[in-house]
């Protein structure tokens, strides 16, 4: 393995190498804006190729990534965060045609109506600008937010983390090719390069006015440095502290399958399931099954005294857990008394992000789906599908949980803003 990295750029001025990456990707982005959809779509038909033309080459530099990370002990979970397999890259690269396939975003006019005196008002789609994306140890991140602000004609800078240093170099290699060969500029997708934490602060400082909106992708800890020290806008994304409420009138066959699919197909990711609410009026037959299947799935339950009665390796549950994302096959379980009661608990302890509701009552499904407020809510389906491939956005940059701008699976047509084309007639304003 090769020696740590920690900087690709020397003893350069962090400050002034910053601010001219903004510069070029300001540059970038006037040329993106402007760009017709076959350009931008040779671009990301030339990125897809890339990457599967270089899968060797992104999976030997993850391999550096991984065993350094292990070596310096981190847990299973995050190890599998941050690992790519050929089933990753290969879906990295069906990700990228995805987003060539959808339609270009840029210039859709989204409503068209006609004034009294005869103006004609247009509210058409424009991309955003410049957007900053910062992420930790998810690799594919790059590729995913790379060819998502291509296709919205926006430039962006991605940091990622710095245990994933190496791949996303090999990533945005690919990227870059992929502009070349469609004659864009390399500055509209732009990797930092180097492992210096203070570029996340000028990031968030917006370089002299060169970066829009900032998209963070991480843990808790993450997010909520970029929401206190932000100085322009956030696309939030918060923890997911995500349900899974088994209603009495659930399938117990199809109960099975959701809560083990939501909690244990990966446990790393933010859509993982961490509480299971059972219906008290379902819990005789229900509970028990549930709570066998995770535990011999491999998955460490803590439960309330309900839940600790039905198994004896079910561990107390404390007051914080049910406010964790444990991104590991660790789950809470309690029972509560109806679905009010589960509504009622998610809305204190849930992140809004997504929570999932197993039933075969309409009117119980409807009212969790009505009062839960949270980006994404299924009924009868996993958590694991709060992912913008599985909404067919073909990627996400992240589940933004505010409510301003974007929610949920940010894809290429939240990552566009809108303006008004005004057509008159020689009307003046009386």
């Amino acid at each position: 393995m090769t020696a740590p990295l920690k900087a690709i750029d020397g003893n350069a001025d962090l400050p002034a190498l910053m601010t001219d990456l903004a510069t070029q990707a300001r540059a970038a982005a006037r040329v993106l804006a402007l760009a017709p959809p076959e350009q931008k779509d040779r671009a990301l038909d030339a990125i897809e190729r890339a990457i599967r033309a270089n899968a060797a080459k992104i999976l030997a530099a993850n391999a550096e990534d991984v065993a350094e990370v292990r070596a310096g002990g981190a847990t299973p979970a995050f190890i599998d965060r941050l690992t790519l397999t050929p089933a990753r890259i290969n879906s990295m690269a069906e990700g990228v045609a995805t987003v060539r396939g959808i339609p270009d975003p840029v210039g859709t006019v989204t409503e068209s109506w006609q004034r009294p005196n005869g103006m004609t008002i247009e509210r058409v789609r424009v991309p955003l600008g410049v957007i900053g994306v910062i992420f930790e140890s998810r690799p594919n991140v790059a590729a995913d937010a790379g060819v998502l602000c291509l296709k919205a004609g926006n430039a962006v800078i991605l940091r990622g983390g710095s245990d994933s240093f190496r791949s996303c170099r090999a990533i945005h290699e690919c990227l870059a090719q992929g502009l070349r060969e469609a004659s864009l500029p390399e500055a509209a997708i732009t990797l930092v390069p180097t492992r210096d934490r203070a570029a996340v602060g000028l990031m968030l400082g917006g370089l002299g006015g060169g970066i829009d909106v900032i998209v963070p992708r991480g843990g808790k800890s993450l997010v909520a440095r970029v929401e206190a020290e932000a100085r322009v806008p956030v696309f939030a994304h918060l923890e997911g502290v995500n349900h899974v409420y088994v209603d009495a009138s659930a399938k117990l066959d199809m109960a099975k399958s959701i809560v083990l699919n939501a909690k244990m197909r990966r446990t790393g990711v933010c859509g993982a399931a961490e509480t299971l609410l059972v219906d008290r009026a379902g819990a005789a037959t229900n509970l028990k099954p549930l709570v066998e299947m995770l535990i011999e799935a491999g998955c460490e339950v803590r439960g309330d005294d309900a839940v600790q009665k039905i198994d004896a390796r079910v561990k107390p549950a404390t007051d914080d857990d049910w406010d964790t994302e444990y991104l590991d096959a660790v789950i809470a379980a309690r029972v509560v008394d109806g679905v009010d009661a589960a509504i009622a608990h998610i809305q204190h302890h849930g992140s809004r992000h997504t929570d999932a509701i197993v039933a075969e009552d309409a009117r119980a499904a409807g009212k969790f789906l009505s009062e839960v407020d949270s980006a994404i809510v299924l009924h009868n389906a996993s958590t694991q599908f709060a992912d913008g491939g599985e909404f067919g956005f073909g990627a996400e940059i992240g589940i933004a949980t505010g409510k301003f701008h974007a929610r949920g699976p940010v894809g290429a047509e939240q990552l566009t803003s809108f303006k008004y084309r005004v057509h008159g007639t020689g009307q003046t304003r009386p």
